[in-house]
């Protein structure tokens, strides 16, 4: 930092030389033969014949002279004057000096510690190619994960062989902003554009061992089929197999995504079932994936 005039002494107290005095009121100042200049005449002890003087009163500084209010004599003695440091300012510690014992141990602790997500405008510390700057929360925080719903099928769905039908899963595991259709149509509509992980699985059935020939499993976007996984089952010899599908798909907010089987059987009555075993259970969900 740049002074008008002298720069002021901060840091550690300082003993000047010894002064042998004379007849007069102005003397030198040095420490280690190098002239001083205090701050001010309170910034410094100054005992005279074993008193110490007061500032001001009984003495002045200029520069680096210290001016007694009365001429000394011969006689008189300085027994010393020490120079005080800027108590107003410590100073700036040179570099590399602050270790881990200067730091208060419980600057960061439970009791300055968030106990909730920070707030948009709270900010964080980062480093800029090695040049600290801070930054807002709400520009590092990214998008939540919602909307998010999951649903579930709990009983057995009848569906026509050989046609492709809708999966009414009516019995919501968590929707997360209430996007998601369980009671009419079935279908999640984000409300919320972005990019969603979509995810499903359907137990498809027969009602005859042996009698489970091919079948598919589909996301649907706005009424048309996005991706499909098909499989011949022809020979499994099973009446239930359980298909699964994902998809990772960009929604507007008012698009909708649905969940459709196929089960194409040689037996009467095919469906989807709701659950098996409690471990395997027809289930359509979905989340925004965040960015």
């Amino acid at each position: 930092m740049a002074y008008i005039g002298s720069q002021p002494t901060v840091g550690n107290f300082q003993a000047c030389d010894a002064i042998t005095t004379s007849a007069t009121t102005t003397f030198n100042l040095l420490v280690g033969g190098v002239a001083i200049s205090p701050q001010s005449a309170q910034h410094c002890l100054v005992s005279l014949n074993g008193v110490l003087q007061a500032p001001i009163s009984s003495y002045t500084i200029s520069g680096s002279t210290i001016i007694f209010a009365a001429a000394l004599t011969t006689d008189d003695v300085i027994d010393f004057i020490t120079v005080l440091g800027d108590v107003l300012d410590l100073g700036v510690p040179s570099d590399d000096t602050v270790g881990a014992a200067q730091i208060k141990a419980d600057l960061i602790s439970g009791t300055t510690a968030l106990a909730a997500e920070p707030a948009d405008t709270d900010e964080f510390l980062v480093s800029d190619a090695g040049v600290l700057k801070r930054i807002d929360y709400s520009l590092i925080k990214g998008s939540p994960n919602t909307p998010a719903f999951e649903a579930k099928r709990t009983g057995r769905q009848t569906v026509s062989d050989n046609t492709h039908t809708k999966l009414a899963a009516g019995t919501e595991v968590f929707d997360s902003d209430g996007t998601y259709d369980h009671s009419t149509n079935y279908r999640f509509t984000p409300a919320v554009a972005g990019k969603y992980f979509i995810y499903g699985s359907i137990g498809l059935g027969a009602n005859d061992n042996s009698a489970l020939g091919t079948g598919s499993i589909s996301i649907y976007k706005n009424g048309s089929a996005y991706q499909t996984f098909h499989n011949d089952y022809s020979s499994n010899s099973l009446n239930l197999n359980w298909v699964h599908i994902h998809a990772t798909i960009d929604l507007d907010a008012d698009d909708y995504v649905e969940l459709y089987g196929n089960v194409n059987t040689s037996a009467s009555n095919p469906f989807f079932e709701g659950i098996n075993s409690n471990v395997y259970q027809s289930t359509f969900g979905g989340y925004k994936i965040v960015t």
